[in-house]
């Protein structure tokens, strides 16, 4: 079985690694050129998007937006105009549930299939394998997919049918982007308070206070001081844009993520966009022109 391999950005490139380093036969794509030759050295092949829908069984996309998954899949001279009948598209990008529907019935009209599997967790998590799928799709397509998807990650979850992954995605975003925003508050009320830094985090991961971003990511990221982007202001912007737009069209309202949309576009606008969406607390501080929150070198939180 030959994979395509298409979108080798911060995640893409270290599924892609992981999926050539544990014997998969990759034909990679990519825009930029150093995550292509990466691969290339690894014993990946490397292709145009034309040449890996011909070649390939099963193709992967990792694209920033929709509009990338339609320019690159849908649209004439895209993958499903040059792939063969059989031909599974797995896409891993968060987009927004119209573009997930249509790749679906598109890829059946044409004899092929597709499976929408948004990816959980972080970039360090995707160079080590240790990522995290929600997966929409039909049964025989999920198994078809299963031996990609534990290459690439240690927690796939089958999420429903065709669909599902997408709008699971959002639904886990949500919360994941929102609980950045509400800590970047409460850490610089907590700096404007005076208060040790090291002890709120004692009294926050005690209590029901605490949550996954607080405990696992801040500490590795800007509170050490570390705000390169795993997971950037811009693409949290992205997701709550869909999240907003998709609620609406479903008739949920979300006060909540219309709020906090509101409050990562005032960063962007700042010029934070590209720091990792951590660094809202960064924002919150510097705008309430108090000192940034970092922990003391070595800090190790709880268990």
């Amino acid at each position: 079985m030959t994979v395509g391999f298409i979108g080798l950005g911060k995640m893409g490139r270290g599924m892609a690694s992981n999926l050539q380093t544990k014997g998969f036969a990759l034909v990679v794509h990519d825009v930029v050129e150093a995550p292509v030759q990466a691969l290339v050295e690894l014993g990946a092949k490397r292709g145009t998007p034309a040449e890996i829908a011909a070649a390939c069984d099963i193709v992967v996309t990792v694209l920033p937006t929709g509009k990338e998954v339609h320019e690159v899949i849908l649209a004439p001279g895209g993958i499903l105009d040059h792939a063969r009948p059989g031909t599974l598209i797995l896409d891993l990008s968060t987009i927004d549930p119209d573009t997930t529907d249509l790749l679906h019935s598109e890829a059946r009209r044409r004899g092929m299939t597709a499976v929408d599997a948004p990816i959980g967790r972080l970039a360090w998590h995707a160079d080590r394998g240790q990522s995290l799928f929600m997966v929409g799709a039909d049964d025989a397509d999920y198994q078809r997919v299963l031996p990609l998807l534990n290459a690439m990650g240690t927690t796939i979850h089958h999420s429903g049918g065709p669909g599902a992954g997408t709008r699971m995605k959002l639904v886990n975003n949500y919360l994941a982007i929102i609980l950045c925003q509400l800590n970047a508050e409460a850490l610089s009320l907590s700096q404007r308070f005076g208060l040790d830094l090291t002890k709120t985090l004692d009294v926050l991961y005690g209590t029901t206070a605490t949550n996954g971003q607080l405990k696992v990511n801040w500490p590795n990221k800007v509170l050490a001081g570390d705000t390169e982007p795993g997971f950037s202001i811009d693409l949290a912007h992205k997701d709550l844009t869909l999240i907003v737009q998709a609620a609406n069209a479903a008739r949920v309202p979300v006060p909540v993520a219309a709020a906090a949309r509101e409050a990562f576009s005032q960063a962007r606008s700042r010029g934070y966009g590209q720091n990792d969406f951590s660094a809202m607390v960064d924002v919150a501080c510097d705008l309430a022109q108090i000192e940034r929150a970092r922990l003391p070198k070595g800090y190790t939180p709880p268990a």
